[in-house]
């Protein structure tokens, strides 16, 4: 029976969340029909430039992301500070962006004297929009099916497009979100879609990488903002140069088609983290082999489970043997 949504999602445990959307209709998400001829590869192009538009929206940042031939990776962070500091206009002219919201929303942002009754139903639904802006259940709601549409009316059919239930996964430290970063903007090469990380067409590393050769990082993406530090500024706790660098040795052991090897001295994340060259290949090559659930060190995993009140704590024997500090 699958978990609700509330056990999967917890933003007072982590903002970070792994996100994998999977099409019904396998063949005919992006890739080619070999029956027909027909290309589909259009519709990549489709979800990340929805995934990145809704992502000026919603309270929520992209940090990575890869649009496979049948589904979809993204790894999210709630930026739930932002959404607290907008004020009653800001929350209606976004979620405006998004739907029409009530009569008496458009009035009061048209500017019009609404009576005090009016205006207190205002501000409890503009609460009710805050929240969902910054709500992982509707900004993949609204991603997903703006998609099926599209899909559907090239298809001239109905019905589903996506899987009922998008899946997520709570990253709970910063071994756990590296290894999901790389994994995700990996996944292509992997999948023998790219010889290389930057020329894997419609993902996050790609972006990175154009933005990189200029000396910039892309503005639709969260920033790497370096390693923790006291008053740490909103992104990435990792700096840019050690992250590309580290998927660069990971993809070049990756395409070798081998088990290959990371030395430490070559990767500045993998030393301060403390994970091994041959759990970080299994990380980034496995991981959603060794993972289900809740991702993170066997502290993190078992104080996350106390907290949502789970009486078992799902892939804690691989997160101690690849997670763990040796």
């Amino acid at each position: 029976m699958p978990k609700p949504r509330s056990q999967q999602i917890s933003i007072n445990e982590t903002p970070f969340y792994h996100c994998i959307s999977r099409c019904v209709r396998r063949a005919y998400l992006c890739g080619q029909d070999k029956l027909t001829g027909d290309s589909y590869e259009h519709r990549r192009g489709w979800v990340e430039d929805r995934l990145l538009a809704l992502a000026k929206v919603f309270a929520i940042d992209v940090c990575a992301f890869c649009v496979m031939s049948n589904h979809t990776h993204i790894v999210l962070y709630v930026d739930e500070i932002k959404a607290k500091s907008w004020t009653a206009e800001e929350v209606l002219h976004h979620w405006h962006q998004l739907f029409n919201g009530t009569l008496f929303t458009q009035k009061f942002m048209r500017g019009e004297k609404l009576s005090k009754a009016i205006t207190n139903v205002v501000i409890k639904s503009t609460e009710e929009y805050r929240q969902r802006l910054m709500d992982i259940s509707w900004f993949m709601r609204v991603l997903n099916e703006s998609i099926a549409r599209q899909a559907n009316k090239e298809d001239k059919c109905t019905g589903r497009f996506w899987e009922g239930r998008f899946k997520s996964q709570p990253l709970l430290d910063e071994s756990a979100l590296v290894a999901r970063l790389a994994y995700v903007d990996l996944n292509p090469v992997r999948a023998k879609m790219a010889e290389t990380p930057e020329t894997s067409a419609h993902t996050s590393i790609l972006l990175r990488a154009e933005s990189a050769k200029k000396g910039e990082q892309p503005l639709a993406l969260s920033p790497f903002v370096g390693n923790p530090k006291k008053e740490m500024p909103k992104g990435l706790p990792f700096t840019l140069e050690d992250y590309l660098e580290l998927v660069d040795l990971t993809g070049r052991c990756i395409r070798q088609d081998k088990r290959g090897y990371i030395d430490n001295a070559n990767s500045a994340i993998l030393t301060r983290l403390n994970i091994s060259p041959d759990n970080w290949l299994i990380l980034t090559t496995k991981f959603e082999h060794h993972f289900k659930s809740a991702v993170g060190s066997p502290d993190s995993i078992s104080k996350y489970c106390q907290n949502q009140q789970l009486k078992r704590r799902q892939d804690i024997k691989n997160s101690q043997l690849l997670l763990a500090p040796s």
